[in-house]
């Protein structure tokens, strides 16, 4: 048997090694993505991780009580995770944020919702492979008013404005707004999913990826 010459040994190797890389996905989020903690397994993207694989590298970039909004009070811009996920350059991004920003101290400056919706995206895209993907996830239904919450902005306006965001962005949608929207007692506060919520959000958004 001819041994290979070392451009052409060198030139496969690092063919097989590029084909093992795992695609990288980054979930960006508020408490909801945050879940019970960034690294427990009953998190939702640490369940999306397990249903996909080893050929998916996932990690939770989620921020309790962050919003879209620049201007909101706690704005997920000025968080170190922001700048992580950059620093991760994943190959797809899933963005769940604006439940936060329905506050009435936010939602204040809801024109600005889209224009720093379109920014923040443009900004992951800088950190992507021209091929990546970014996700705008319509949240979860908001059930009652609860954390100055409110779900006539959630469930209504603000999700004509995710519409927009998605025509402009040229990006992917995850509804997970659908799923639990006959499904009150999944979110017992009225605005955060249970383990059983938790699961079934996992779970529609690993079939979304996988397509």
């Amino acid at each position: 048997m001819k041994k290979l010459c070392l451009p052409l040994f060198a030139f496969l190797l690092s063919l097989s090694t590029f084909a093992q890389s795992p695609i990288k996905v980054a979930f960006v989020g508020n408490s909801i993505t945050q879940g019970p903690g960034r690294d427990n397994p009953d998190s939702y993207p640490l369940q999306v991780g397990a249903l996909l694989g080893d050929a998916y590298e996932v990690r939770n970039f989620g921020v309790s009580g962050r919003t879209l909004l620049r201007k909101g009070d706690y704005p997920y811009w000025n968080e170190p995770q922001f700048q992580e996920v950059k620093d991760f350059q994943p190959d797809v991004v899933l963005i769940k944020l604006g439940t936060n920003d329905s506050k009435p101290q936010n939602w204040a400056h809801k024109e600005d919702f889209v224009k720093d919706y379109l920014d923040m995206i443009s900004e992951f895209r800088e950190h992507m492979p021209k091929d990546g993907k970014v996700y705008v996830i319509f949240p979860v239904p908001v059930t009652r008013v609860n954390f100055g919450i409110t779900p006539e902005v959630t469930n209504n306006e603000q999700r004509l404005m995710l519409f927009e965001v998605v025509q402009k962005s040229g990006a992917e949608v995850i509804d997970l707004y659908t799923p639990l929207m006959d499904k009150p007692e999944l979110l017992p506060d009225g605005v955060h999913p249970n383990k059983e919520g938790l699961t079934i959000m996992a779970e529609v958004i690993a079939r979304r990826i996988r397509l």
